[in-house]
């Protein structure tokens, strides 16, 4: 036997799991890429804004705030912004309440983000309580936490056959045979296929593609302190980055798991609203990306053991918010796995696991 757990997968979900299991049990992660998170894992906007997403979701992403905060360098301050036109009033104020948002004047709103549009801009709401993640601090100190517990992390395995002898999976990846006790389907768009070739019916996840543009920083602006803004509704979004500023028409366009690229007219309707609500106008890309986030079909994680085969673990459908839910959901997953009580409370538990598909 190669290891006690094999992850497929090489996300943040994956090294995560990795680095709470390998103090614990052998632990073998296989990514089919040459490099640990290239996929969505490395195109996230990269946001800790915990009331984001569906009810379990938040919950999470509240769990998981102990690890942030207790994690030098982990976050810095950012702030969240959302603004809306006339017309945007209903879903302004239900996104505003749902993300815990709190009225701002229009001067307010302008003295923090001068670009804003005062033609076009008819309400503001912002919080304070909305962090930038370093993402790459954040994967590779779970990476280098889990190789020093033990675990091996093989990049370039491409798995291409499972199956379950003997109670232990065996797995033909580039790199030759593996086996292990416990297999974790951590594959990101993947998962229903790993699900599929492992012969575990699949759950019914979605990958929606979401396009990004970097642009040069408005106006001349320093950007550096201004919050994440969101156009109410979610049009599109914008966020300074390194002194420039992503900017993405927040679509969700329902594709086959692929190595994702923006698509330019949905990418210029997404620039063309954004635009509307500021004042200087899109000149030139610096680079433009695209990442898919999964979703299940209730838009919640799906953590835990398969109803069918509890030997084949789900941890998937993290839906953009996978760095923000990882320090709680891979402990929750660890837990699990070794047979701990969950620090996490039995609802929350139960919203999350497989089981709740019948």
């Amino acid at each position: 036997m190669d290891a006690d757990v094999v992850i497929i997968g090489g996300g943040i979900a994956g090294v995560s799991l990795a680095a709470r299991l390998a103090p614990l049990a052998s632990v073998l992660l296989l990514e089919a890429e040459p490099a640990l998170a290239h996929h969505a894992s490395g195109r996230s906007a990269a946001l800790y804004e915990p009331r984001y997403g569906s009810p379990a979701v938040v919950e999470l992403s509240l769990a998981s705030g102990a690890f942030f905060r207790d994690t030098p360098g982990i976050l810095s301050p950012r702030g969240l912004m959302m603004v809306g036109k006339t017309e945007d009033a209903a879903s302004f104020a239900a996104d505003s309440a749902a993300m815990g948002l709190a009225p701002v004047t229009l001067a307010e709103a302008r003295a923090m983000v001068p670009m804003l549009n005062p033609d076009a801009v008819a309400m503001a709401a912002y919080s304070p309580d909305a962090w930038d993640i370093d993402t790459d601090l954040l994967l590779q100190g779970f990476a280098r936490s889990a190789r020093a517990s033990g675990a091996e992390l093989r990049t370039g395995a491409t798995v291409t056959g499972i199956t379950r002898q003997a109670g232990q999976w065996h797995l033909t990846t580039a790199q030759g045979p593996v086996t292990g006790r416990v297999l974790v389907n951590a594959a990101g768009a993947w998962v229903d296929r790993v699900a599929q070739m492992a012969g575990v019916p699949p759950l019914g996840f979605t990958p929606f593609r979401r396009s990004m543009a970097r642009i040069p920083a408005p106006g001349g602006h320093d950007v550096s302190r201004w919050p994440m803004l969101f156009g109410a509704g979610e049009a599109w979004y914008a966020k300074p980055d390194a002194g420039a500023l992503i900017v993405s028409p927040a679509e969700e366009h329902a594709m086959d798991p692929h190595d994702a690229w923006a698509d330019d007219m949905v990418l210029a309707e997404g620039l063309g609203r954004y635009e509307e609500m500021v004042t200087p106008p899109v000149t030139r890309l610096l680079s433009n990306w695209a990442g898919l986030r999964t979703f299940a079909p209730d838009r919640a994680l799906v953590i835990g053991p398969d109803v069918r085969a509890p030997s084949f673990f789900w941890l998937a459908g993290q839906g953009g918010q996978g760095f923000q839910s990882c320090p709680a959901a891979s402990q929750l997953a660890a837990d699990l796995i070794t047979g701990r009580a969950p620090e996490l409370g039995a609802d929350l538990v139960q919203a999350l696991s497989p089981s709740r598909f019948g």
